[in-house]
């Protein structure tokens, strides 16, 4: 039984298409979710929360995602730093016990991670973190990508700390919006995933107290728990939520090529070969990605050892569900022909929705560079 009921997930694809229309955030399914208790789903059970699994809330974000992408996209990254928070409690940070309260005492937490130029990503930031002396951090730079950016109570960020004799770290914190010390540009006008309003965020001095403050760490890749704790549970969910879009896709053209009637052959697009195949094909690849993420989520459930491999492989799964949406959108509006072309038609909405997964970490660069480091080694340098 799925924790987001059809009643509720059928109301929120209702409003999809007027949300990206207007390009307006969805106050209305938030509030949908948080009454149905989704925003603390993912907390333990021990902090008040329903306890669901890594696989659970995949299950629910692919669904979520079938009903309105860019709803279940902004969702994720509330979700991501629950998983964070579960993560570094399980590992021995206790820093993640305060995200945990929160999230089951409604707070939406917000994602303040990319910025502009910086194909660090997770790795390293540009935006600097600036110490008070007292364990906390003031931090100053630019977010971009920062989904629920009209609605979080809650922002995770990070900034780079150059202040001591140890050389750079990479401090992530906590903020409160309520503390103020930032302001949200409007500028969120795209192409697809529209209701997510990821606006620009300057950080202009935003201040983490030292019990905010999750971890002072070397930058780069490497196994901390604030580090992998994003990095997994983001790949899940952002794989999970494109999954749903191109399952939808799916959907949205078995229905149209039912009742689409070609004159030359006095018969519907749904017996024809060419369009059975090309269907086929896209539900062949989806059933394939869909297989590999139940594989490594479940392993993240149950904290499994891939050594030097999860990342990579955590990497393969997200971009292994993007380009099978991408192809999964790709045959469904070849097959449904040029009404899918109108942006009145869903599939129109789809395609677009599915493009934004070609630019979330990791980006198909990134992956090939780290496979060929597994296959070949790293480059000597000198």
């Amino acid at each position: 039984m799925s924790f987001l009921s059809a009643e509720l997930l059928a109301a929120i694809h209702k409003r999809a298409a007027r949300h990206d229309r207007d390009n307006s955030f969805p106050e209305d399914d938030l509030n949908d979710l948080r009454t149905a208790g989704y925003l603390s789903a993912f907390v333990p059970k021990e902090f008040n929360g329903a306890g669901l699994s890594v696989e659970r809330i995949c299950a629910e974000q692919t669904a979520l995602a079938k009903a309105a992408p860019a709803t279940a996209l902004a969702i994720n990254m509330h979700q991501i730093i629950v998983g964070m928070a579960r993560y570094l409690v399980a590992h021995g940070n206790d820093k993640g016990r305060q995200v945990l309260h929160d999230a089951a005492a409604g707070e939406l937490f917000g994602f303040g991670i990319s910025e502009p130029g910086n194909d660090l990503v997770l790795f390293g930031s540009i935006s600097k973190a600036v110490p008070d002396g007292e364990g906390g951090f003031s931090f100053h730079g630019t977010k971009v990508f920062t989904s629920l950016a009209p609605a979080w109570t809650r922002l995770l960020t990070f900034g780079t700390d150059d202040s001591g004799d140890d050389g750079p770290h990479s401090v992530f914190a906590i903020l409160h919006r309520d503390d103020g010390g930032f302001y949200v540009k409007p500028d969120w006008d795209t192409l697809g995933m529209r209701a997510t309003q990821s606006n620009t965020t300057v950080l202009d001095g935003a201040h983490a107290p030292a019990d905010q403050v999750l971890a002072r760490i070397t930058p780069g890749p490497n196994a901390d728990p604030v580090v992998f704790g994003i990095f997994s549970h983001f790949s899940a969910f952002i794989a999970a939520t494109y999954q749903g879009i191109g399952e939808r896709a799916i959907e949205v053209a078995a229905e149209q090529v039912a009742t689409r009637h070609s004159v030359k052959n006095d018969d519907v697009y749904a017996h024809d070969p060419d369009i059975r195949w090309r269907l086929a094909d896209a539900a062949i690849a989806m059933n394939g990605s869909a297989a590999q993420l139940r594989d490594i989520v479940r392993d993240l459930d149950d904290d499994a050892d891939r050594g030097a491999l999860w990342m990579p492989q955590l990497s393969a799964v997200k971009n292994a569900c993007v380009e099978a949406t991408m192809h999964a959108v790709d045959q469904a509006m070849r097959s449904v022909g040029g009404r899918s072309y109108y942006t009145s038609n869903e599939l129109s909405r789809l395609y677009r929705d599915a493009v934004a997964g070609l630019f979330q970490p990791t980006d198909q660069e990134s992956l090939h560079a780290a496979w060929a480091n597994v296959v070949l080694g790293p480059i000597a340098k000198g």
